[in-house]
């Protein structure tokens, strides 16, 4: 344990990194680490980033590791740590301390999502006693603390577990917070403040954070009874607030933070907004929400604060204002044109305008002003309600809230005549008045939007207005003028509303226009070319029913061309950092693998050779999690969609992408190893017969303990050794290399709740491919494991799995496998144990399985009632007639036990999947990522079977069952009984 502190500083060196990592995640399961590694945290003796470093190191384990099934952390740590980790934060209270401390509120949020109540009912206790009358450092730790564990309540559906521990928190938690909350702002108001003022701020807007956290699911009676106290116009304590603005507090004119004070401000306007979607009979007992709205109307209107620090409380503001509108229950507040008019001119039009630190970033910071202006998640939610978006948008969105409020006649005649005023200024003066263009063009794509999303972009517009006619009018000849002709954010302008409307346009509209963003594709300025790969993305992502609407043959004479102008844009950025920074490129590149697929052959080598370059760059420094995922998935779809069409390319792939593999997997670049595996069984895959050398050799590596040890290796190691298994299981028992399979699904995969499902698909791999005969002599040992997770930690799911590996065993078609080979192992392990398990496991989940298991359960349910003279003589004879009740209820659905050999054909010839049809937001899963491209196609296991209906008869009418069949419930059995009669199998 002496070693965490010179681990934790190996662990922030490049060189050491990786072996530092390594030595720590060995040391974190043993007796008295956590204790330890929370005491060098504390140790301000230590190093301050050794300290964080162990900060962060206990939030991951938090994180990732809290209910790890394979070499779990030791109960009596786990308790030590929740005991500690309160006092902890007061001991961190310092504001020194202040990065520290965020990761242990954090570890503390993690572990009470896992652990509270359930095994942590002293939790709010240990809050609320930690409390101080003076001391606001304290409280600022134990608040932050609360409000890290209460935030977590605001996305989730209402359920009576999350109504229990809610009322479980405010018993214990709401008289204190009222009371501090009272004092707190008492404090606020005091005359002269107080010489902390700055501190008891901090409290008094994480106090709010948390009221909002109480009345986030439903309305505590205690808030409930001091509701005038908080709400009543002008003197309640958020009106207040709202006016509220002390001189030493607004901080630097230029700072872009924003000051305590409109921190506070902008949480008061989510609580109203919060109020009005979910208690607006509350907010009826007092003219409220009419104070609020003329807050808004003197904190924002005419641009009053014009700095960026205040961009987050004007964004707020607005959007609740259009809650406001779109409630329906201030009609009287926004029926009249003169207000909509003074709404628009006050609100909307001076926040619509593009601003100078807006431009600065569309010049040098690109791509924040591409994810701030599509409103693009940053990956670390704002502190509200919802992602902080810009004025811009929540202006527009005030529009849009008129238009689909009732108020779009006057809505639109009103900004129809500011967007006529500001396309008159351009023409006047187009160089000196481009802006005014610029906000003409924002406000009709708002006024014209009735309701769209990020993923489809419109979906239905406002009638009043014509978009075509106005693209055809104003925006077309932005976009295609040559660069330099107009100002480029004009340019953008126009391929931004192409790429909002992009679902008004016609497809041979939206062909007409592709050629002019290819164009911009090859444009100086960056985000122009880049909104052109985003809106090119998109329009082939466009679907007609649940068909793409742009096929190979759409795309055919260009996409070469097309391919080759963004991978230029991607390598010539330079630094691996700046080359893998701009995922939205990387993006559209894979859109157009997919969509030209066989288009591509004929210079598939090129693109390939392009596609492992560059990720021979961006592999010195991995940094953009969703860059990577394209670049795979390109690789992948490019392989899969060539090789298809083209199967003896196969071994040119190979030859590309061993060495760039073998080099991810020798220096354990551990963000593309499951990327590796996944392709390295997709190719696999594509040999029809016989392993290659090459992958032989990897084989003994596969099988060692090290690469199963990332959680995020598993998926693409298990595809991989299925993969194996189907080619060349001979050669594997040959070698004695099935017993270290085993015990991977053994030691590794079956006790693991996370990793279960991929222990089941590995061993269904083994039943499958590997001779029952050698089998046997693992099989009750097997057997016993599987047993054993049931006894010890069974899960819903683990039974599922359980119930369909016994169906799947007994269903396929495999010589020397069947009912007799699983039911005996059963038998042995211990006598009638089979009854038990088809009683308890096996026949209640018969309903509940999913409709692509449903064949494999009939087939097996057929043989195991028909071929096992164990279920056909007492006692197991006696539930015979539930199994048999339940096979004959799955053919009351009979398309979900059949595929005809068509559909197969079909999925076979054009390999569709689902990466064809599903919006690639894939993000990045630390756990695992998913390649759509790399998956393949389903086979049925039991595809011996045709009919199961007529195999059910066949069978049936072989064995001598009739007695069994006359003991099942006549109302269910005997009308399917008849049906197969009259098929012709008679039951004796």
């Amino acid at each position: 344990m002496a070693d965490i502190a010179s681990l934790l500083h190996a662990s922030l060196q490049p060189a050491t990194r990786k072996q530092a990592e390594q030595q720590l995640q060995q040391l974190t399961p043993q007796q008295g680490f956590l204790f330890h590694l929370l005491r060098l945290i504390l140790d301000k003796t230590q190093d301050r980033s050794i300290r964080l470093a162990g900060g962060i190191y206990l939030k991951n384990i938090a994180k990732l590791r809290w209910e790890e099934d394979v070499a779990p952390l030791s109960e009596q740590d786990k308790a030590t740590i929740r005991s500690e980790l309160v006092p902890a934060m007061i001991a961190l209270s310092d504001p020194t301390d202040k990065t520290i401390r965020a990761q242990i509120a954090e570890s503390v949020s993690l572990i009470a999502e896992l652990d509270f109540p359930a095994k942590w009912n002293n939790l709010i206790d240990q809050l609320v006693t930690s409390l101080s009358p003076t001391d606001y450092n304290v409280n600022i730790g134990v608040l932050e603390t609360a409000h890290s564990i209460f935030r977590q309540w605001r996305p989730q559906v209402r359920s009576d577990a999350l109504f229990t521990e809610i009322n479980f928190v405010i018993s214990r938690f709401m008289d204190s917070f009222l009371h501090l909350f009272r004092q707190t702002a008492t404090i606020i108001f005091s005359s002269p403040s107080p010489s902390n003022l700055d501190l008891v701020t901090q409290a008094q807007v994480l106090l709010a954070e948390i009221f909002y956290d109480f009345t986030c699911q439903d309305l505590p009676p205690a808030i409930e009874d001091s509701h005038d106290e908080f709400f009543s116009p002008n003197v309640g304590l958020f009106h207040r607030f709202l006016a509220w603005d002390p001189p030493e507090l607004r901080g630097d004119p230029d700072d872009v933070n924003p000051s305590l004070p409109a921190q506070l401000k902008t949480v008061i306007f989510e609580i109203a907004e919060l109020y009005i979607k979910l208690y607006s009979d509350q907010l009826a007992r007092s003219p409220a929400i009419e104070s609020f709205v003329q807050g808004v109307w003197g904190l924002v209107g005419s641009n009053k604060p014009p700095n960026v620090a205040n961009d987050q409380l004007v964004s707020q503001a607005l959007r609740f204002v259009s809650s406001a509108i779109r409630s329906g229950f201030y009609k009287s507040l926004f029926s009249s044109k003169e207000i909509i008019n003074s709404l628009v001119q006050g609100v909307v039009v001076p926040n619509v305008g593009l601003r100078d630190h807006e431009m600065e970033q569309f010049e040098d910071d690109p791509l924040e002003f591409i994810r701030l202006d599509l409103a693009l998640p940053s990956g670390s939610g704002g502190a509200g309600s919802a992602e902080v978006s810009t004025r811009r948008q929540a202006a527009a969105d005030v529009l849009q809230a008129l238009v689909g409020s009732g108020y779009q006649t006057e809505a639109t005649e009103i900004v129809g005549s500011w967007i006529s005023t500001g396309l008159h200024q351009y023409n006047a003066n187009p160089v000196q008045n481009w802006k005014s263009k610029d906000s003409a063009v924002y406000l009709l794509t708002a006024i014209a939007t009735e309701t769209s999303t990020a993923k489809l972009g419109v979906t239905s517009i406002n009638a009043q207005v014509d978009v075509v006619k106005f693209f055809s009018d104003h925006v077309f000849q932005d976009l295609q003028a040559a660069q330099g002709t107009v100002h480029p954010i004009l340019q953008v302008d126009a391929i931004r509303f192409l790429l909002t409307f992009r679902n008004q346009l016609t497809k041979e509209q939206l062909l007409s226009v592709l050629p002019f963003l290819i164009n911009h594709l090859k444009s100086d300025n960056y985000v122009a070319y880049t909104y052109a790969a985003i809106t090119i993305d998109r329009i082939l992502s466009i679907k007609k029913g649940s068909q793409l609407m742009f096929s190979q043959t759409d795309v055919h004479d260009f996409a070469a061309d097309l391919l080759g102008a963004i991978l230029a844009k991607i390598e010539g950025a330079g630094t691996p950092e700046k080359v893998a920074e701009n995922d939205h490129l990387m993006k559209c590149a894979m859109r157009i693998v997919i969509t030209a697929r066989q288009t591509l052959t004929p210079v598939y080598q090129q693109v390939l050779q392009r596609l492992v370059a560059i990720l021979g760059v961006i592999s010195k420094n991995p940094s953009n999690p969703n860059f990577d995922q394209y670049i795979f998935e390109s690789i992948s779809a490019l392989m899969r969609f060539v090789v298809h069409g083209t199967s003896s390319t196969l071994p040119t792939f190979e030859q590309t992408l061993f060495g760039p593999f073998t080099f991810i997997l020798q220096q354990d670049i551990d963000q593309y190893i499951p990327y590796v595996f996944q392709i390295l069984a997709q190719m696999l895959d594509l040999h029809t017969t016989g392993v290659p050398t090459e992958y032989r050799t990897l084989l003994p590596f596969l099988l060692m303990p090290a690469p199963w040890q990332q959680k995020g290796n598993i998926p693409g190691l298990v595809k991989l050794l299925t993969a194996f298994l189907a080619r060349d299981a001979g050669e594997m028992v040959a070698n004695n290399q099935i017993v270290s399979v085993l015990a991977i699904i053994q030691q590794r995969l079956i006790p693991s709740k996370i990793n279960d499902a991929w222990g089941f698909e590995l061993l269904q791999g083994v039943m499958l491919h590997v001779p029952p005969t050698y089998l046997q002599q693992y099989f009750k040992v097997l057997l016993m494991t599987l047993l054993t997770r049931l006894q010890t930690s069974k899960t819903d799911k683990f039974v599922y799995h359980f119930s369909h590996f016994l169906l799947f065993t007994v269903a396929i078609n495999v010589e020397g496998l069947g009912p007799k080979y699983v039911i005996s192992t059963v038998e042995e392990i211990q006598p009638q144990l089979w009854s038990q398990i088809l009683t308890s496991f096996v026949i209640p989940q018969i309903p509940k399985m999913p409709h692509k298991d449903r064949k494999v359960a009939a087939i097996g349910l057929t043989r195991m009632l028909t071929e096992s003279q164990v279920m056909l003589t007492e006692p197991a004879a006696r539930n015979w007639p539930s199994a048999f009740t339940a096979l004959v209820k799955l053919f009351n659905e009979p398309q979900y036990l059949t595929k005809t050999s068509t559909e197969d054909a079909a999925a076979a010839a054009t390999g569709l999947t689902e990466i064809d049809y599903e919006e690639q937001t894939a993000g990045y899963q630390a756990a695992y990522s998913r390649l759509a491209a790399a998956e393949s196609a389903t086979v049925d296991p039991v595809a011996y079977v045709k009919d199961p209906k007529e195999f059910l008869g066949r069978a049936l009418s072989k064995t001598r069952v009739g007695a069994l069949v006359a003991a099942c419930d006549p109302g269910i059995v005997q009308p399917f009984v008849q049906s197969l009669a009259a098929e012709g199998f008679v039951i004796q």
